[in-house]
Formats: structure tokens, sequence, C-alpha cells
């Protein structure tokens, strides 16, 4: 399993942001400078991890971004998920549902690959925002 580059650069404007003392907005302008990625692509991943109900956007002076829910609350596979979608091993995987594969409906692997799937997605759970800003804060000491 391989993340995306929108999965990877959401991890890391949250954990920059969870990083960062105190419960100041965020802005997407600092945020992309703390980060080095380009504000557009800034824009988009903090505009899904809102959508996801990982933040909050408030417009205006002294608008800007903020955590609706605390670090320790949010973890990888939330914030994946806020970003990708389920996270699935495979495209049946996941889902109950019949997919477009010619397999799906004799497939003797589908069953193993959604435990490998929660499995996946246990571990990520286990993982929590707070855990990550307090690596890298760590790391910038």
């Amino acid at each position: 399993m391989r993340l995306t580059h929108l999965a990877d650069y959401a991890v890391v404007i949250l954990t920059a942001a969870a990083a960062r003392p105190g419960d100041d907005r965020l802005s997407a302008s600092e945020l992309a400078a703390e980060t080095g990625l380009p504000l557009p692509t800034t824009q988009k991943v903090l505009g899904k991890l809102g959508s996801a109900g990982l933040l909050s956007a408030t417009r205006g002076i002294g608008g800007g971004f903020a955590f609706s829910r605390a670090p320790k609350t949010i973890t990888l596979a939330d914030i994946i998920e806020a970003v990708e979608g389920p996270i699935a091993m495979t495209q049946c995987s996941g889902s109950d549902e019949v997919s477009d594969c010619a397999l799906d409906s004799h497939c003797k692997l589908k069953p193993h690959m959604n435990i490998v799937s929660r499995t996946v997605r246990d571990a990520l759970s286990g993982v929590t925002l707070e855990h990550l800003a307090s690596e890298r804060r760590m790391e910038d000491a």
C-alpha cells in the first residue's frame, strides 16, 4: 500500500499544525511556507480536511482553520480517509458491494483482503496526530 501525495501532504500539514504551540487559527499560507508545499495544494488539502470534519474554517480577519477535534483524538486513519476515502488494500476490500471485478462473484481472496484492510486501518488508528506532532517537536529541538 502506498499513500498518494495528497494523503502524505495531509499528514505533513496536520503534523506541522499540531506541533505549533497554542490554539491559534491556522493560515493556509503560513502552513504552505512552513511545510514547503505549494499554496494551492495546501488549500486543497485543508479543504478536504475541513469537509471531513477534522478542521473548521472561519472567514475574514483573524480567520483561518482550527482543529475541530483535539489532535490526541485524530489518527492517521482519520487523516488518510479524509483525503483518500476508506482504507482498502484492493478495489473490492472493505466493501460488501459487488465490484466491477470479473472475479467478484466467486473470488476466494476477497474475504482475506477485507481482514488485511481492517488490520491496516486498525494499525493506522493506533497512531495519533498528537504523537506525530510530539515526535516532530523533538526533532526540531
